[in-house]
């Protein structure tokens, strides 16, 4: 997933990982899930038959992909689909399969599996939080006040547009 999230969402990679890069170096006592991954957080559903209704996760960072990995054992042709309802797609989604997707602003969730089927997800993603007591110095924008978060991210717009040019277009990629 990581390698994927480095080639398709490169600048949304290093961003996330430099962000973490300095946690840890800040709080050398926490410790990776992985120790191959950026990702801060993950959360496992251990089923036996997860599923996820229509959602977004608020807390994710918007721009942010998480890796969503599926397991267990059901049919992917009658169960597990992954809904994406913004973008009007659902999609077969057998187990062992990993997507990434910016969970925190895309309507997301998966169709049930059979009654004697079992399910489990793996999701690995960074919470706009983290990054945000990141960059403002390791304080919340509340210490920071106003005026701080306003010189670190600017008005609206300008986070808007910041947050925009974190998605590569084909020509940028490698």
């Amino acid at each position: 997933a990581l390698g994927a999230l480095a080639f398709y969402g490169p600048k949304i990679y290093q961003d996330i990982s430099e962000n973490i890069e300095k946690l840890h170096k800040r709080h050398p006592h926490l410790r990776r899930n992985f120790t191959n991954s950026i990702y801060p957080t993950l959360t496992v559903n251990f089923g036996p038959q997860t599923v996820c209704f229509d959602h977004t996760d608020s807390g994710n960072g918007p721009v942010y992909w998480c890796a969503v990995t599926s397991g267990g054992r059901f049919n992917p042709k009658l169960g597990g689909h992954l809904v994406l309802f913004d973008l009007k797609l659902i999609i077969e989604f057998p187990p062992g399969s990993t997507i990434l997707l910016p969970s925190g602003s895309l309507r997301h969730g998966n169709i049930a599996i059979q009654p004697d089927e079992w399910r489990i997800s793996l999701t690995q993603y960074c919470p706009g939080g983290l990054t945000r007591w990141v960059r403002y110095g390791f304080q919340t924008a509340e210490a920071l006040g106003k005026a701080g978060v306003a010189r670190i991210v600017g008005d609206g717009q300008k986070r808007w547009r910041r947050a925009l040019r974190k998605f590569s277009k084909i020509d940028e990629l490698q």
